[in-house]
């Protein structure tokens, strides 16, 4: 499966795509940290991203998150991920929003098209009602990504997330179908 507009397509990351997962986690470690929980040091290893790659692909199967790579159309070059994550059926229908981007390709509109793609997929493919994302209120790009695609902030979430070893708060946005724009 290939979701793409004329600059990027995303894809279900597979187990060869450990080693360039590494190397754009690498290349990006100072940058990502801002916005990340503190991992063990396992996870910045070969292993450490074929063990998430693996887990991502039993959860797509089960259909408990979809995790996507983001890659150039011009050279087929990783440049981010993005993942519908805690996917709950039921009455909710509902799934949490993240992602990341080469820090190198920040500004182009990279993210926005990928997450434009991800709700694409999780309106019609995965038939969930609703997704959410929860950004810290001083990641203002993040923020442009969201409300670019429609979502709407919700409220605050005090002390939501640890983020790089502090409990951080986070603004909470959200989209229902009814609300998306294809």
């Amino acid at each position: 499966m290939i979701l793409h507009t004329e600059s990027i397509y995303l894809r279900p990351l597979q187990t060869e795509d450990a080693a360039e997962l590494l190397e754009l986690r690498l290349r990006n470690q100072e940058f990502f940290q801002l916005f990340e929980p503190i991992r063990p040091a396992s996870h910045l290893t070969l292993v450490g991203q074929q063990e998430q790659i693996t887990q991502a692909k039993q959860d797509f199967t089960n259909q408990a998150a979809f995790a996507f790579g983001v890659f150039l159309q011009e050279n087929d070059q990783m440049i981010g991920r993005v993942a519908l994550s805690n996917v709950a059926r039921g009455a909710w229908q509902n799934a949490t929003l993240g992602y990341f981007l080469d820090q190198t390709f920040n500004g182009k509109g990279y993210t926005t098209k990928a997450v434009k793609l991800a709700l694409q997929f999780a309106f019609t493919e995965a038939q969930l009602h609703r997704v959410q994302a929860g950004v810290m209120p001083h990641n203002l790009g993040s923020i442009r990504v969201l409300e670019k695609n429609g979502f709407r902030y919700e409220g605050r979430s005090l002390r939501y997330l640890q983020i790089n070893g502090a409990w951080e708060d986070h603004n909470m946005y959200a989209i229902t179908v009814e609300e998306w724009t294809k």
